[in-house]
């Protein structure tokens, strides 16, 4: 039988065109860009088309490359143009009201899971991706998260209700819940400093609000720890991811805080990632 297959509609073709468009674009990962939008767009993980590469894309699929790979072009993220971003075990849908959830960000699911604790607030939930990992490893955590972004907020919920969280996690509009004690805080709040340079991908696309933080980077944390010895929000820890070289200051803010045994955590690259500190006398 005749091979029917459009010209220039297999996978093999629609990657090759795609990673070279994109690498002439001076895209940093072209060959992978085209490779995980195609699996978003087919339903197949990279690995499957990789072995089918000589099979063919029906004319939708192709249409649907075409257009997110012009999109990756004007570098918008991967992840705005499939909509969603894995997350440790989970998927959360994302767009340009809430930043993309980054690996890195993983490790205040990782701390929290070793605390055991049965009471966690997440500070600038955005998409959820933390407060709704948090929910779904554990079994009797309960799970507070809030932002001060309306926008946020909406993407937050879906989530939850899309992952089945909804009744796990409840969300709030702010930076603090009513008065209550807490086994752990967690936040991954903005600390980019306003003179960074930052790629376009995330300069252009993703919100300022969720990743500028005056010109040291820093004059959110000293906002939102300033306010927590008055919020009546009582916590037996706290864990902040913070950019590379704001440890010092970071550690410092958080003893002001009324928070001892305070240390600095590095990622698998080596960098500064997370601020962990302890109430006197808690069990964490």
């Amino acid at each position: 039988m005749a091979d029917r297959r459009p010209a220039g509609a297999g996978i093999r073709d629609a990657l090759s065109a795609a990673t070279d468009a994109l690498e002439a674009a001076g895209l940093p990962t072209p060959r992978i860009d085209a490779e995980v939008l195609l699996a978003g767009i087919t339903g197949k993980p990279p690995a499957e088309l990789i072995a089918e590469r000589d099979a063919g894309l029906a004319p939708d699929q192709s249409r649907a490359f075409s257009q997110a790979v012009r999109r990756r072009l004007r570098r918008e993220p991967v992840a705005y143009i499939l909509g969603r971003k894995g997350f440790r075990h989970i998927d959360v849908e994302v767009d340009r009201r809430v930043l993309i959830p980054r690996p890195e960000t993983e490790m205040l699911v990782e701390i929290a899971l070793s605390l055991e604790p049965s009471a966690v607030l997440e500070v600038g939930t955005g998409s959820g991706a933390v407060a709704l990992a948090i929910a779904d490893e554990t079994q009797a955590c309960r799970v507070t998260a809030g932002d001060t972004s309306a926008g946020a907020l909406e993407v937050a919920r879906s989530n939850a209700r899309r992952l089945g969280l909804d009744g796990r996690v409840r969300f709030f509009e702010g930076t603090w819940p009513e008065p209550g004690s807490f086994d752990l805080i967690v936040a991954n709040l903005p600390y980019v400093a306003t003179g960074d340079e930052l790629p376009p991908d995330v300069r252009d696309w993703e919100p300022r609000s969720a990743l500028l933080a005056g010109q040291t980077g820093l004059d959110v944390f000293r906002e939102v720890l300033g306010s927590l010895p008055g919020s009546g929000v009582e916590a037996a820890a706290i864990a902040l991811e913070i950019g590379h070289g704001q440890g010092e200051q970071v550690m410092a803010l958080v003893r002001d805080a009324g928070f001892s045994g305070v240390r600095l955590l590095y990622d698998l690259a080596g960098l500064e990632r997370v601020v962990v500190g302890d109430r006197p006398g808690s069990a964490s």
